[in-house]
């Protein structure tokens, strides 16, 4: 126990960053913690947004939401970067290369600055045409238009938030990255009340105040991330004439970077169309669907962490002429994932009228919820190894792979089936959870004989 402690406060400091020898299972560990310590910050943000704005009323929620609809297309961006920046900067720390993996890292918050910048100031400019096209009202237009123009000004801080966690975890910084998004939130936990309600010497800026505070906490985050990149101390170091536009790395980064945000893109697309599809059997439906998922999102967190410590293994062995070392983590991960999704499965499937009924008590919602978290749960094994050797291959640099299996499995496959099974078998929403179940069963069965074959570990990055 006192080992296991021990292990955990390392992986808490970041004591190590090179993983390319010793312990497979120790760097995964070290790795793992981190990140998902991250997820769990990230997934914050939006829980106490909207626990405080709901304070403010109907109106306020909704602005949020239109909003954040619409910055998807921010934040796909910035999904995609941080994958093609972990997959960069793994591959150069791998090859003993701290210079290549600094001006790499100098690209990046070049080319994720220019990209926030041009998808922000459009948004900032016509917020209002925005909500108003998105449906809002002309009262909830006036009381939030300027909740929106802060949140699109903020993109620069929402992109680098992203790209440079990427860059950190790549650089096996993970600790680092984890550290910036509890800042990150700390500060947002902090001002959100006080600025939305204003509190002692501040002034009430209602659903404003939340943008204030949101964006304050994203921006002392990146600073935090900014100043470990810059320390001459660090496993990397980035200097300002890293920045200056090298047209061969950015080339290469948004090469990367398009497998990355397609992959988001894909899932997203094909996650609106199955809501959609649920919401004509009714509100009740609708409700249990939108519970069953977000308790599976939240449970997943860990193995998502697994799945970014995958990736980076996989880039900084490659990058160290260590494939088999590289492939070796990528499997480890996979197994421990597995073993973490069948525990939770099995806690899910014996105890989910309990778990859904600390959400919602309507019997109509919980069946609904029971449902969709039993079927989903059958597919948890495979699911497990999925999402490791998807980021795995995308640690390798072949985004473009795990994109082509995406677009198979969610829109060939996934979307014709739920229709199929709910609408011509008149299943209902159960055909579209088994349709989930089985895409997510050949998702990982395609990965497997995909990362099986080799071929990441001759991608160049």
């Amino acid at each position: 126990m006192t080992k296991f402690f021990r292990l955990l406060l390392a992986a808490l400091r970041g004591t190590e960053s090179n993983f390319t020898s010793g312990s497979i299972n120790r760097a995964i560990f070290l790795l793992s913690v981190p990140m998902i310590l991250e997820m769990v910050m990230e997934s914050l943000f939006a829980v106490v947004d909207v626990f405080f704005v709901a304070r403010i009323g109907t109106e306020a929620v909704a602005t949020v939401g239109l909003t954040e609809s619409v910055l998807t297309v921010v934040y796909s961006l910035a999904i995609g970067m941080s994958t093609a920046a972990t997959a960069l900067v793994a591959r150069r720390v791998g090859e003993n290369n701290p210079r290549g993996a600094g001006e790499a890292i100098g690209q990046v918050i070049l080319v994720s600055v220019v990209a926030a910048v041009v998808l922000g100031l459009p948004g900032f400019f016509f917020a209002e045409d925005i909500l108003r096209l998105m449906g809002g009202s002309e009262r909830l237009i006036s009381n939030g238009v300027g909740f929106t123009r802060m949140i699109f000004l903020s993109s620069p801080a929402i992109m680098l938030l992203h790209t440079l966690s990427g860059c950190l975890r790549g650089a096996g910084m993970a600790s680092t990255a984890m550290r910036s998004l509890w800042l990150a939130n700390g500060v947002n936990i902090i001002l959100c009340p006080v600025l939305i309600f204003g509190w002692g010497p501040f002034p009430e800026l209602g659903v404003l105040g939340s943008a204030v505070a949101t964006t304050t906490g994203r921006s002392i985050g990146v600073l935090y991330q900014l100043i470990a990149l810059a320390r001459r101390t660090g496993i990397v170091q980035v200097r300002t004439t890293d920045m200056v536009p090298d047209l061969g790395i950015i080339r290469h980064l948004l090469g990367l970077a398009a497998g990355g945000t397609a992959q988001f893109l894909i899932g997203s697309a094909s996650w609106v169309f199955l809501t959609r599809l649920v919401s004509t059997y009714g509100s009740d439906a609708v409700a249990g669907y939108t519970i069953a998922i977000r308790i599976l999102i939240f449970t997943i967190l860990p193995s998502w962490g697994l799945a970014n410590a995958a990736a980076t293994l996989v880039g900084q062995n490659l990058g160290a002429g260590q494939p088999d070392r590289a492939e070796t983590s990528a499997w480890r991960a996979a197994v421990g994932n597995m073993v973490f999704l069948v525990l939770v499965g099995i806690g899910f499937y014996a105890f989910a009228a309990e778990i859904v009924g600390i959400f919602d008590k309507e019997p109509a919602v919980v069946a609904v919820a029971v449902q969709c978290l039993k079927i989903f749960c059958l597919g948890y094994v495979a699911f497990a190894y999925g999402m490791v050797l998807t980021q795995a291959l995308n640690g390798a640099g072949d985004t473009r792979t795990p994109t082509l299996i995406n677009i198979v499995c969610f829109w060939m496959i996934e979307i014709p089936l739920a229709y199929y099974l709910a609408q011509g078998l008149n299943w209902g929403p159960e055909g579209v959870f088994w349709a989930v179940a089985f895409s997510e069963t050949l998702l990982a069965i395609l990965s497997i004989i995909v990362f099986r074959r080799g071929r990441w570990k001759t991608v160049a990055v």
